[in-house]
């Protein structure tokens, strides 16, 4: 069974492209408001459920926050693969730098790896609201993922890293 977002109300909630801009525990800058430390946000979610979801071809999604889930499962996915064979914690972090700088598309815009999952931006002011909600999502989700696919000693998990090799939803991306 596919795990499902906690965040189903998204009553006055900012959105963008037809996703709700959710809360998050990060201290990196961008257009997401700040959920409180002691509070399971989205990021929480998707590194939780991750293991489980990534077995999955479908997704029936439930609410505007599973859309955000999935695209969220694709990345984690996109950084296992990045830093596969990263032996040290320190290799593993150097591996997923790059991702931070590179384009973030958004939908309408080559790369971005679910068409039709989110609504084509009504102007290039939300297109860019978008576009800085994921950057800000990624990085967090990035370096929380680095905290649990290497141990406190700087080595990798296997349990984690072992999910490099799986696709979700069938999609190959590099």
């Amino acid at each position: 069974m596919v795990y499902h977002s906690s965040f189903v109300n998204d009553e006055g909630i900012t959105k963008a492209c037809g996703c709700p801009l959710l809360p998050l525990k990060s201290h990196i800058k961008g257009p997401a408001p700040s959920s409180e430390q002691d509070k399971t946000d989205i990021v929480d979610e998707a590194i939780t459920f991750f293991r489980a979801n990534v077995f999955f071809k479908n997704f029936d999604i439930k609410s505007s926050a599973d859309k955000l889930l999935i695209y969220l499962t694709l990345y984690i996915n996109v950084v296992l693969k990045r830093i596969d064979g990263c032996r040290t914690l320190a290799e593993g972090t150097k591996g997923i730098i790059n991702l931070g700088l590179e384009n973030v598309p958004v939908p309408g815009e080559s790369g971005f790896p679910f068409p039709g999952l989110f609504a084509l931006p009504q102007s290039p002011q939300e297109a860019e609201l978008f576009r800085n909600y994921l950057r800000q999502i990624r990085e967090e989700t990035s370096g929380r993922l680095l905290g649990v696919a290497y141990r406190a000693n700087g080595t990798p998990n296997k349990w984690w890293l072992a999910f490099a090799k799986r696709k979700f939803m069938n999609i190959i991306h590099h």
